[in-house]
């Protein structure tokens, strides 16, 4: 499991004094990038190898402006040319969970613009941060 934290700007809030909806797949977009990075994969747009078939939010209850936020990611499946990213946002104080997302993560490649398989070193350590659906939280 990967974790990061991020505290909330106040440009991520919205009129109503919570956590506008689309932050949290700004956060959650952050922690796929760190988590990528963290398995030692480029950064570097010249280099990218990922796209995002799909993602989506399920808000559990609200954040507020400067609260410590943590970012929970996992991977619960591995295919052949995708794996699938989870995102738990928590607070970092008390523990109540906020949000819970999702994302769909492709092995693309742009040269030819079509999904390729996921390299089997790269799958190894996909492996590594794997959850099974019972051991999940």
């Amino acid at each position: 499991m990967y974790v990061n934290e991020v505290t909330v700007r106040f440009c991520e809030t919205d009129a109503l004094g919570h956590v506008n909806n689309t932050s949290y797949f700004i956060y959650f977009e952050e922690a796929r990038v760190q988590f990528i990075a963290s398995l030692g994969y480029s950064m570097n747009v010249e280099d990218w190898r990922f796209i995002i078939a799909s993602t989506k939010c399920e808000f559990k209850s609200q954040g507020y402006f400067d609260q410590k936020l943590k970012v929970e990611s996992y991977i619960s499946r591995i295919g052949t040319k995708s794996f699938q990213l989870e995102h738990r946002v928590t607070c970092a104080q008390t523990r109540t969970l906020i949000a819970e997302g999702t994302a769909v993560v492709v092995y693309f490649d742009f040269a030819n613009q079509r999904s390729a398989a996921i390299p089997d070193d790269m799958r190894r350590e996909l492996e590594q941060h794997l959850i099974a659906e019972g051991e999940r939280v």
